[in-house]
């Protein structure tokens, strides 16, 4: 004897008409058959539609990453389904949970491996400042080791946290001149890091 079916017995048709968003074309001029606009701007619509994530998770923010990646919260709607983890592939580094003052250096490494550009969120309290775990051997945020760009404040932060941090980062990526890498406030802040 077959098993009774519990879940859509009455299927509701479901209206996609404006479902799928496009993204906006940036401003620009246009006329019968062309589009100008700044390269600056072509460029961080591409790159921000395009992020490559290395997940660095040590600890329980790892779990709620898994989750925004789950179909529920689903973090590829913004680009980002292309999860890496060599950092030679990868432009947006994601820490998340402790990071112990041995790890630093690892940490640092895995920056240093990442080519330019490249972006690094901090994902929960332990990341961004130590959380809980107020003592000797726990890095008091990894803003001590390398620049972050992002923070995502929670222990551990839901989903939509993350997703939230996602589109932040995305803002920057997309607003960022392809000259800001060169410039000097930018080789300042390398160098107060010790990167060359």
């Amino acid at each position: 004897m077959p098993r009774p079916v519990r879940f859509n017995i009455h299927p509701i048709e479901a209206d996609t008409a404006g479902a799928v968003s496009v993204a906006e074309a940036p401003e620009g001029y246009t006329g019968e058959g062309f589009f100008t606009t700044k390269l600056s701007d072509v460029v961080g619509l591409a790159r921000k539609n395009s992020l490559w994530p290395l997940p660095f998770a040590t600890s329980c923010c790892g779990i709620e990453f898994m989750a925004t990646m789950g179909s529920h919260y689903d973090l590829a709607r913004f680009g980002s389904e292309r999860v890496g983890f060599s950092p030679r592939q990868c432009d947006l580094l994601m820490v998340m949970g402790t990071i112990a003052k041995k790890m630093g250096p690892v940490l640092r490494q895995v920056y240093l491996q990442m080519a330019e550009p490249r972006w690094v969120i901090a994902v929960g309290a332990c990341a961004s400042s130590g959380g809980i775990f107020d003592t000797y051997s726990v890095l008091q945020g990894i803003d001590q080791i390398i620049p972050v760009d992002v923070y995502v404040p929670g222990c551990p932060p839901r989903p939509e946290a993350i997703l939230d941090g996602i589109m932040n980062v995305q803002k920057l990526v997309g607003q960022e001149s392809i000259r800001r890498r060169n410039s000097e406030q930018y080789q300042a802040l390398m160098n107060s890091y010790g990167i060359q």
